[in-house]
Formats: structure tokens, C-alpha cells, sequence
């Protein structure tokens, strides 16, 4: 695992950019998972920069996204805004749960046959939750998990929708941690103070499913990109 810590969350963003560009010109038919929340916003400022002024091509680009909630479209709606509707992307090649759907375990295993169908994940990014959720795999999700329909702890719907009794919906889809551990390079992405205490017990705590972001201590190609603010409770 590499960790690499950076004076302003601009400078995290540009480099996590500079990464997936740097995987996409590598391999120009790269599948990418990509997280919503705060965390990647300026992540996917800087590629939609990229694409408009350097050429970033992500005509070849398959897209993955971690997870969607139950009963709403929140997260399609986050990813057009944010990067779908302003790059040269495929969006047949853009997969995001449907919350929407009927038989919601029908949606889980079909989504885990697309992934498999686009050869596998080549980097996951993902953003990590102040419980240390990755996706939404919250605390106590098996190791062993695949995509899979969750109910979310009411710290995530308090931070997601401000209340936890008012939040539209308690359930999300979401990519399993074995998903996660199966794509071939990872790019872990912490902003903020809020986010420390989750950093640290998953770098340097025990591997544990009490911590599911603790389980990236066991692949072998992880890059970690935290601010300051982030890293302040690391020992070293």
C-alpha cells in the first residue's frame, strides 16, 4: 500500500485525476469503478479539464460506478452531471445500479456478470465512509461479499440526507467487498478531519470486517491520496 499526502485537497484531486488519465491513455478501453459523494467531485472536474483541453479520450472508457440507492436515481443523476455528460463517453458503456428495479437481487448478480462480461475492474476509485464503509459495505459486511442490497447505518443516512428518520430511503445496491479486492489496482481517496479516524484504523489497524476499508490492507496494488487534514492521526 502507498500513501501519499498532499498539503490541499485541490492537489489530492489533480493527482487522483492524473492517475486515471494516466490509466485510460495507458489502456484506452480501461473499466474504471468510480465513487460519488463530495470526496471525487473535483477528481471529475479536473478529468472533464483533461478531456477538454488535453484530449482525454474516454470513448473506449467502461464505467462502473460502486453504488446507487434504493428507490431513487440520485447516483445516475450525480454521474451525468459531474462527468458523463461532459466527456466522449459511451454511455451504453456507463453501468450504475437500478435502484429502481423490482426484483433487486436479479439487478445484484446481473451487475457482477457485467463486470466479469468487461474482463474485470482495472482501478477502482473509491472515497471511504466516517465509519470506514467502502461503497456501501458498512461495518460487519463480509469480506466475502459481491454486490448486494444493504441497509445503510443511520450515521450514513445522517450524513447523506441530514436525518436518518426523515431519509427518502434506508437501503442502497451496492458493490461487495470482493468486488472491490478483485479489481486489479485500487485508488483510495480521504479528504477532510472528519475522515481521519476512518484512515487510520484502516491503514494501520487490524484487518477486521468491523472496518471494511481495513480489507485493502491485503491487495497488493493500492495507492492512498490524503490532505493533511486526513492523514493527521496516522503515526507516521
Amino acid at each position: 500500500m502507498q500513501v501519499r499526502i498532499f498539503d490541499t485537497p485541490e492537489q489530492l484531486s489533480k493527482e487522483a485525476a492524473r492517475i486515471v488519465a494516466a490509466q485510460i491513455r495507458r489502456k484506452p478501453n480501461s473499466v474504471l469503478g468510480f465513487p460519488t459523494g463530495s470526496t471525487p467531485l473535483s477528481m471529475y472536474a479536473e478529468l472533464v479539464r483533461l478531456h477538454e483541453e488535453e484530449g482525454l479520450d474516454f470513448s473506449g472508457v467502461i464505467n462502473f460506478n460502486m453504488d446507487e440507492y434504493v428507490g431513487l436515481t440520485e447516483y445516475h443523476e450525480y454521474m451525468r452531471q459531474n462527468l458523463v455528460s461532459k466527456v466522449n463517453i459511451d454511455e451504453r458503456n456507463v453501468h450504475i445500479p437500478d435502484g429502481l428495479a423490482e426484483n433487486l437481487d436479479a439487478i445484484c448478480e446481473e451487475y457482477e456478470v457485467k463486470i466479469r462480461q468487461a474482463g474485470g475492474i482495472d482501478l477502482q476509485v473509491c472515497g471511504i465512509g466516517i465509519n470506514a464503509h467502502i461503497a456501501f459495505n458498512e461495518p460487519g459486511t463480509p469480506f466475502d461479499s459481491v454486490t448486494h442490497v444493504v441497509e445503510l447505518m443511520d450515521e450514513t443516512l445522517t450524513r447523506n440526507f441530514g436525518n436518518a428518520k426523515t431519509a427518502p430511503t434506508q437501503y442502497a445496491i451496492t458493490i461487495g467487498l470482493k468486488t472491490i479486492m478483485d479489481a486489479r489496482s485500487i485508488l483510495l481517496l480521504a479528504i477532510g478531519q472528519d475522515k481521519a479516524e476512518a484512515i487510520r484504523n484502516a491503514i494501520e489497524g487490524p484487518v477486521t470486517e468491523a472496518v471494511p476499508a481495513s480489507i485493502l490492507q491485503r491487495h497488493k496494488h493500492v495507492t492512498v491520496l490524503l490532505d493533511q487534514a486526513a492523514a493527521a492521526k496516522l503515526s507516521c
